[in-house]
């Protein structure tokens, strides 16, 4: 059983030495365990702090291409090197790297796909009673659209089996924490979590500049997911809520037409209701084309994941 330990950097000679020295050295039913470095455009001595450290795995970006893009090279690079289990972990030491072995265990007895530790953020004295606030309600909505129950959906310190890493597949750049849940959920993946106390703050997120911006591309990120899997939730529902306000004014004008035979002076009740009438038709329109695209994704997916079993497991018995 191999398991490797993934880390995306940017700038983090500083602290990868921390993340570094306090990884396990042996965790029992893992045979073999491989240190991977992302190195997300550094401009300092991360690679090389990284080589006097041991490590020996490296993907290399020329230039930053955000988190999201670094998980997926990470993953593709891993699973060359013909990883059971990958763990994903920062280069800030935000996270207890010793907490890896209890992350794995779920996967190892087979209960689980993808194990998330959850950072009990409520207990987090750096963060801002809004930031907890939001942490909770982004994890709700994400639990929402996934059909979950993880406690700390936006949590980086995670497990993830072969068979998870073949299905899923990451389109944001932005962060991947979001969107894989979304899409295990909706391809039936079992997914459980673990509590950890994170180390104490050393710096500042790089991931964005601001809580704000955290939101907006998280949010983003969200409703990008729950369309791909289920646009009908959205495009439907707006269908049938254009669809009954716009019947209103159209029942109103109905009324002092045919009854009160004076239409001339709620015409406005006509164009309104024919406006929202339109609406949800384009919105019903929309559905079905989402809908398609829905089936054809999933097929496409299908292909994906066949294709990376045949190059990977290929790969690895040669």
């Amino acid at each position: 059983m191999r398991l490797v330990v993934q880390i995306p950097c940017l700038n983090e000679a500083e602290t990868l030495p921390l993340v570094l020295k306090s990884i396990p050295k042996k965790i029992p039913g893992i045979d073999e365990i491989i240190i991977l470095i992302v190195d997300d455009g550094s401009t300092d001595d991360t690679v090389k702090i990284a080589k006097a450290h041991g490590v020996t795995e490296f993907v290399h970006h020329a230039r930053n291409q955000g988190l999201g893009r670094s998980f997926h090279h990470g993953i593709n690079r891993a699973l060359e090197l013909g990883a059971d289990i990958v763990v994903n972990t920062d280069g800030d030491n935000q996270y207890p790297q010793a907490k890896i072995k209890d992350l794995v265990q779920p996967i190892l007895r087979g209960e689980a796909d993808i194990v998330i530790a959850d950072r009990q953020t409520q207990t987090i004295e750096h963060f801002s009673p809004l930031k907890k606030l939001l942490q909770r309600f982004g994890s709700y909505i994400v639990n929402i659209a996934a059909g979950t129950s993880i406690p700390d959906a936006p949590s980086g310190f995670r497990a993830y089996s072969k068979e998870a890493l073949f299905r899923l597949n990451i389109v944001s750049r932005f962060s991947y924490t979001m969107e894989t849940i979304i899409q295990a959920g909706n391809k039936r993946l079992a997914i459980t979590s673990i509590p950890v106390t994170t180390n104490p703050k050393l710096r500042e997120s790089r991931l964005f500049n601001s809580m704000w911006e955290h939101i907006r591309k998280s949010m983003s990120a969200i409703v990008r997911a729950y369309i791909m899997y289920k646009p009908y939730a959205i495009f439907g529902s707006l269908a049938i809520f254009f669809l009954i306000i716009g019947l209103i004014p159209i029942v109103r004008f109905s009324y002092f037409a045919l009854i009160e035979h004076n239409s001339r002076g709620h015409l406005q009740s006509l164009v309104l209701g024919s406006t929202l009438l339109v609406a949800a038709f384009l919105s019903f329109t929309l559905n079905i084309i989402a809908d398609l695209i829905r089936i054809n994704r999933s097929l496409i997916e299908d292909n994906l994941e066949q294709t990376k079993r045949l190059r990977f497991l290929t790969q690895n018995k040669n």
